[in-house]
């Protein structure tokens, strides 16, 4: 059964396929983050959710985290594009369809964790 993204049902599916995956978990392991993600133009508005991780365990959530290191913004199409694997996240930011404001140190320490991330939600059935 799909899940429509940007939702809270889509959150919870992620978090619970990043958390049962051995290679993620891997990645993950001694990382500490929490990332606002903040979608423009979604058909139901601008959407933001957050990406934490701490001591090898993920979180997404829908809403603002108030103690976020890092923000990325795109638009709903970039977003779409990036979790289909159609649009690498660096070179989007390189073609300036993606903002990242913050700690960008911090992001290029976790790219084990975004390499493993699409593997680790490859099952779940999105709609768009």
């Amino acid at each position: 059964m799909a899940v429509k993204f940007l939702t809270e049902e889509w959150a919870q599916t992620m978090t619970e396929a990043l958390n049962s995956s051995d290679e993620f978990k891997q990645a993950a392991s001694g990382q500490q983050v929490t990332l606002q993600q903040v979608v423009t133009d979604a058909p139901d508005g601008e959407v933001k959710y957050y990406f934490k991780l701490d001591g090898g365990q993920a979180q997404v959530g829908l809403g603002e985290a108030a103690d976020a290191e890092a923000t990325i913004t795109q638009n709903y199409e970039t977003a779409v594009a990036i979790v289909k694997q159609e649009l690498n996240a660096q070179n989007a930011f390189m073609q300036g369809k993606l903002k990242i404001s913050g700690n960008m140190m911090k992001l290029m320490q976790l790219q084990g964790v975004f390499n493993a991330m699409p593997k680790a939600a490859e099952g779940i059935e999105v709609e768009y």
